[in-house]
């Protein structure tokens, strides 16, 4: 986590739990990555987010199902194979609240003498810095109506046809360049990630977390594909952008494999515990 022009880079945010409120770090700067959590009250807390910079991973996870999500110009949520900006959160209410950088230090400044347990007294401070704002005429967000003819199929085979039948009649160029990230993803995770975004509409929380370390663990221990590793290989450590998936193509991931992606490691493997019960209040 770094400082820029006196606001923090990355994800950080306040919570509130009726004894003021309280500093915590969760997420992405750019040379650490790191989790502070704040003290925890008896009382019943919400969080105020502030998303400056990437929001990913750990601070992702922490922030967004939370009350207060502010994000500002400087916003990228970092997905699979693109991004959303902090107008785009707005848009699609992963972010409750949208201002420019520069005003995160006043924020904070006004949220550091709240002593309250009333949600409604937050909004009320967020909204004196608060933005209007539109997602601009190249936002993938403008595309609902192709997202959802193309995204709406039960398999990845199907979803690729959609897009190829769509990308042959409109000529579009974003058609022609999510093919291509496609192409290039990892099969067996195209499947894996399909389902698993399914899965987690109907699912709470707590679920989704379960799933998510299931699917991680299974995926670092290399018992079903060694995927994950050759994708960190190709990327990060060679650098030469030529992974060699296994299996090589969707037609040889089998429903077996993907489903063992959703069960624990092994019978001795201990599962997800989580250590907070209580939930928030307010949304």
């Amino acid at each position: 986590m770094e400082r820029d022009g006196g606001a923090w880079e990355g994800c950080y945010g306040v919570a509130c739990g009726g004894i003021g409120f309280q500093k915590w770090i969760a997420g992405v700067g750019r040379n650490v990555v790191d989790i502070v959590p704040c003290h925890q009250s008896e009382a019943s807390q919400f969080k105020v987010a502030l998303l400056n910079g990437i929001t990913m991973g750990g601070g992702a996870g922490f922030s967004v199902p939370g009350t207060f999500k502010v994000a500002t110009d400087k916003t990228y949520l970092a997905l699979t194979g693109d991004k959303l900006n902090g107008v785009e959160l707005i848009s699609c209410g992963l972010a409750t609240h949208y201002s420019i950088s520069a005003r995160l230090p006043l924020i904070e400044e006004q949220l550091g003498k709240l002593v309250t347990d009333d949600p409604s007294v937050v909004e009320t401070s967020l909204a004196k810095y608060g933005d209007i704002v539109y997602p601009d005429r190249a936002s993938v967000l403008h595309r609902i109506e192709t997202l959802d003819k193309c995204f709406s199929h039960d398999t990845v085979e199907e979803i690729i046809n959609a897009l190829e039948s769509e990308a042959a009649k409109t000529h579009d160029d974003w058609c022609a360049s999510t093919l291509k990230k496609l192409e290039h993803c990892s099969p067996l995770s195209l499947k894996v990630s399909l389902r698993s975004i399914r899965e987690g509409r109907f699912q709470t929380l707590d679920q989704c977390l379960v799933r998510e370390y299931r699917m991680s663990l299974q995926g670092i221990s290399k018992q079903i594909s060694n995927d994950f590793c050759e994708g960190v290989r190709a990327r990060v450590v060679d650098k030469d952008m030529a992974p060699k998936w296994n299996p090589p193509n969707l037609e040889q991931v089998s429903k077996d494999m993907v489903d063992q992606y959703f069960s624990p490691l092994s019978e001795f493997e201990p599962g997800l515990e989580l250590p907070i019960k209580q939930r928030e209040t307010f949304t």
